[in-house]
């Protein structure tokens, strides 16, 4: 495993993955939990730097780089099809469980999403209330609420 860290406007971001892609990205308020990630050179991350930095500066609305994010089958369903959320656009935990054809799953829905390890690439972020207040977010709700506003 590699890691990289980038400053943002949101913090310190600690970037994690191989040659399979990049499986997790923790907000600096989560430093205890990739303090056990050995730092070694992180060329398998310098595309997905480059596209975050290019992300904050407002030159990037979508990410092309290899993700590997690991969890349950029906969590993978539900980060895939939080991809699938346009760029400036939000939807209810609501919609998304209708969205995975399962909408009677809006708790489980809203537990894989607070799992998301890929938080901004995997846009959780985009996902609020179905009252359209900004419900939890790993990252405190100010970042999600800066991440929503540089996206409009």
């Amino acid at each position: 495993m590699q890691k990289a860290q980038i400053q943002t406007d949101i913090g310190i971001l600690t970037i994690v993955g191989d040659k399979n892609g990049v499986s997790k990205i923790f907000f600096e308020n989560e430093k205890e939990l990739s303090e056990n990630i050995k730092i070694t050179d992180s060329f398998f991350l310098d595309d997905c730097v480059n596209q975050m930095k290019e992300y904050f500066a407002g030159e990037r609305n979508n990410f092309t780089f290899k993700i590997n994010p690991i969890g349950t089958d029906f969590q993978k369903k539900v980060w895939e099809e939080m991809l699938n959320i346009n760029f400036g656009e939000t939807v209810s935990y609501k919609q998304l469980a209708e969205r995975i054809e399962n909408p009677k799953a809006v708790r489980a829905v809203a537990n894989a999403n607070a799992r998301n390890p890929l938080p901004i690439v995997v846009p959780c972020h985009r996902v609020i209330g179905s009252n359209g207040k900004l419900t939890g977010f790993r990252g405190e709700i100010w970042r999600k609420k800066f991440l929503l506003e540089l996206e409009k």
